[in-house]
């Protein structure tokens, strides 16, 4: 037996590395492979598809089916390459300079090598349970792992505590922000641009409410609670997308745009645009007056919820005795799983190798002395499952 995790993880690390899992596409390919090696370990899966079954969350576990156990969360899913200037193949691992480069490796299959790295032992010293759950779509919204969740609510025996791998740099986080996501359509009338009385501008009315957008954003900084433990302290609302026109000639028919919100609560993302929501309400009405056909709709499409702390957190207790962090309360202002866990009413926290610094940037790496600590981090994790 190896007292030394990292090797292994790090095999592991380069082999989810070249399963392109962008959320845009399937994760099935890296879910099979998965699902061999924990064949070749002898331990029991299962999963938990999505509606048409082109991407699946996958759940294990090593050890006997009892209360008290431990959940190991991540998402297998990562955000796009396209456009970005990478010197490396995004999806081959590469070593160097004391760190490994690729799509993923620290947002977050490092954890989930990790922890695959941990199941030969787990598979056969536990005498407590230490659950894999691996989620889909997690960078799109979240969306994959609400149906494991209750999976794990109603069918398990209930775990003591949800470990979610997101990049801490191994330091224990007790909260995240929410997000939420609106997309904006606006549709006008097409008319020659000389003659803009016989149409509707579709761009220059969704102008004015991204102008209104970029208010309320001033007025979320202006208002700030000094005391927020959050970077930045307010609840954060900015515009991600933008598509409308079909050339400069042509009073624009259509115009879309995409914003979110990020609230650390217990303002929900809903109450802080209310107002602009009923602004938008008001211009539809405004505009189907000028042409029937015209008009504006608001839908949100995610709603994750923050990530609150813990008083006396049992997960938070259990993540700092294994990472040996005695550091002070910590939060994020990126979203997570967490809040979802926490919502069903898991113990959890935030504790995963890697800086959030590096996630969703070209040349993405974790760090090897970050994966080192995540191996202890799981060699301790051994040690108290196969605690009697």
């Amino acid at each position: 037996m190896t007292t030394d995790l990292y090797p292994a993880a790090r095999d592991l690390l380069a082999k989810l590395v070249s399963f392109d899992t962008t959320s845009r596409g399937s994760n099935l390919p890296l879910i099979e492979w998965v699902e061999g090696y924990l064949d070749g370990l002898g331990v029991a899966h299962r999963r938990v598809p999505n509606a048409d079954g082109g991407k699946t969350n996958l759940m294990a576990t090593m050890g006997p089916s009892v209360e008290g156990g431990a959940v190991l969360s991540g998402h297998t899913d990562v955000v796009p390459v396209d456009g970005q200037p990478w010197s490396t193949d995004p999806f081959d691992l590469v070593e160097k300079d004391g760190r490994l480069y690729g799509r993923g490796t620290c947002d977050m299959k490092g954890f989930l090598a990790l922890a695959l790295a941990a199941a030969p032992e787990l598979a056969k010293t536990a005498r407590k349970p230490v659950h894999l759950a691996f989620s889909y779509d997690e960078e799109i919204g979240c969306l994959g792992a609400p149906d494991m969740i209750e999976v794990i609510r109603r069918e398990l025996p209930a775990p003591a505590v949800v470990v979610v791998g997101e990049p801490t740099s191994m330091e224990a986080v007790n909260g995240h922000k929410g997000i939420a996501t609106f997309h904006v359509t606006v549709t006008g009338r097409e008319a020659h641009s000389s003659q803009p009385q016989q149409g509707v501008s579709a761009v220059m009315e969704a102008v004015k409410l991204m102008g209104s957008l970029n208010a309320l954003a001033d007025r979320l900084e202006a208002e700030a609670d000094p005391a927020s433990p959050f970077t930045p302290k307010w609840p954060t609302l900015t515009i991600g997308m933008v598509h409308g026109g079909t050339a400069h000639n042509i009073i624009a028919r259509e115009c879309s745009f995409i914003f979110d919100v990020r609230a650390p609560g217990p303002r929900t993302p809903q109450e802080i645009v209310a107002g602009f929501v009923a602004e938008a309400a008001a211009m539809d009405r405004a505009l189907k007056a000028r042409a029937p056909e015209a008009g504006v709709r608001v839908e949100q499409r995610t709603d994750v919820p923050p990530f609150m702390p813990e008083r006396d957190g049992a997960a938070e207790a259990f993540a700092r005795r294994m990472a040996g962090d005695n550091g002070p309360p910590r939060v994020v202002a990126f979203a997570a799983e967490a809040g979802q866990f926490q919502q069903a009413g898991f113990s959890t926290v935030i504790c995963g190798p890697g800086s959030i610094d590096q996630a969703h940037q070209p040349d993405e790496f974790v760090e090897i002395s970050q994966m080192q600590r995540g191996a202890v981090f799981m060699r301790r994790l051994i040690e108290w499952a196969s605690e009697g």
